[in-house]
């Protein structure tokens, strides 16, 4: 009798510790030691009130359109610059890299409910500050941003969606990280509850998808899953020898392609 209450004191225990540190797994902003005044910083506040910071690659007035980017748990807006560079140059159109609470100096702390306010106060920065007009609006996100962006498209349809490296669902995240009985508790327990492949099932919008195939962090099935389940489909680009966060270096002018096909596409 007693081994087993002990057993069930350090099962609930583990539960709890799960439960309690859901955010602290999923969301780890890098420590930022280098300054963040770059040019084409702009500040913004979400809706319950907490200060935001991105970065503006481009002229947005003047450009074909606004690509709006969120980023992996583990990277921060800042260091994308070079990227969004890259980006404008290959396709013109304007970059916006919106920041999540809690990185690069911002105060809060990352939940997965504050995703959803943190990247609609990117949006409406776009369109009711900067008055950029939905209809020259794409999304983008890398890993969890995949997810940030597919959840935010189903608020406000972008023109078209980029989702890089996505992982399917958060469920399907956590068969690969905990045991198989804890996976069956997951809707009781999770407060974390992205679904990229049925938000995309149901998007009247055009979904492409890259993937590197020896992604080691996000199974190159996942993307497949995504892309398979959209129900408006774009470009697929899938990366031999790509891991999670080299599919620019390793793709190259393929890469770029992807992405400038993609938002030359009408949607």
């Amino acid at each position: 009798m007693i081994p087993a209450l002990i057993i069930l004191a350090l099962l609930s225990g583990f539960l709890f510790l799960l439960w309690w540190s859901q955010e602290s797994v999923l969301f780890q902003p890098p420590r930022l030691y280098t300054s963040t005044v770059e040019p084409g910083r702009a500040e913004y506040q979400a809706p319950d009130g907490q200060r935001l910071a991105g970065f503006m690659v481009g002229d947005p007035q003047t450009a074909p359109g606004v690509l709006l980017c969120f980023h992996g748990n583990a990277d921060l807006a800042v260091w994308q610059l070079d990227w969004a560079r890259s980006v404008e140059q290959h396709t013109e159109h304007a970059v916006f890299l919106a920041e999540y609470r809690g990185y690069m100096s911002l105060g809060g702390n990352p939940t997965y409910v504050s995703t959803k306010l943190d990247s609609r106060a990117a949006y409406d920065h776009l369109h009711s500050t900067l008055g950029v007009d939905p209809s020259r609006i794409a999304f983008f996100g890398h890993s969890l941003g995949s997810a940030v962006a597919t959840e935010l498209a189903e608020i406000y349809p972008p023109r078209v969606l980029l989702l890089q490296a996505p992982f399917s669902s958060a469920r399907a995240m956590a068969r690969l990280i905990v045991s198989p009985p804890v996976v069956l508790l997951w809707r009781t327990m999770s407060r974390i509850h992205f679904d990229t492949v049925r938000a995309v099932s149901r998007l009247d919008v055009l979904v492409s998808v890259a993937h590197g195939k020896r992604d080691r962090i996000v199974p190159f099935r996942m993307g497949i899953e995504v892309y398979e389940a959209a129900r408006r489909k774009g470009q697929l680009l899938a990366v031999e020898g790509a891991g999670h966060n080299d599919i620019a270096e390793i793709a190259g002018e393929e890469y770029w392609s992807w992405i400038g096909t993609a938002l030359d596409t009408e949607s």
